[in-house]
């Protein structure tokens, strides 16, 4: 592997920190979803590396990171970046913001995915709250999208 590859990886880590740090808790209900974001970018620009196999393994070391039973974000992770990854195609036809819009129904299905399955397992109820990081990953996308892009460009992945 190229020292070039290993942007992907940084950024997949990078995401994960800014997944976890800390913030006072009026701003952390509208943590946006960086994973889930990430990964939207890179399965769009190269699906024959950024697939459903890193979205489960980055959402397992999202559950070590927050502490949630094990599996429940490799679950919503994977099955957003399948639903991602099977439309690529016709998504990356699309303009910026018109992807925002599906970033945004991709991370509502995550939250919804996430939340079904910790209603299953423990006695949580759904809050209006608990989507309010849809809209401000639909905010970052444009900027995560074109930082990414910039670097993918300038480090010449393929």
């Amino acid at each position: 592997m190229s020292k070039r590859h290993y942007a992907i990886i940084l950024s997949i880590l990078a995401s994960l920190v800014l997944q976890i740090m800390p913030l006072p808790m009026q701003v952390d209900l509208y943590r946006p979803d960086w994973i889930l974001v990430v990964l939207a970018y890179w399965a769009m620009a190269l699906p024959h590396r950024v697939n459903v196999g890193v979205a489960f393994l980055s959402g397992l070391a999202m559950d070590i990171l927050l502490g949630t039973t094990l599996g429940i974000h490799s679950l919503g992770l994977s099955i957003s970046i399948y639903i991602l990854a099977a439309n690529y195609q016709r998504l990356r036809n699309y303009s910026v913001w018109q992807q925002a819009i599906i970033i945004g129904l991709l991370s509502s299905f995550y939250h919804l995915i996430t939340f079904w399955v910790q209603h299953l397992l423990t006695d949580i109820y759904f809050q209006v709250d608990y989507l309010l990081p849809v809209v401000t990953s639909m905010a970052i996308w444009p900027w995560v999208f074109w930082m990414l892009r910039k670097i993918r460009r300038q480090l010449s992945i393929n």
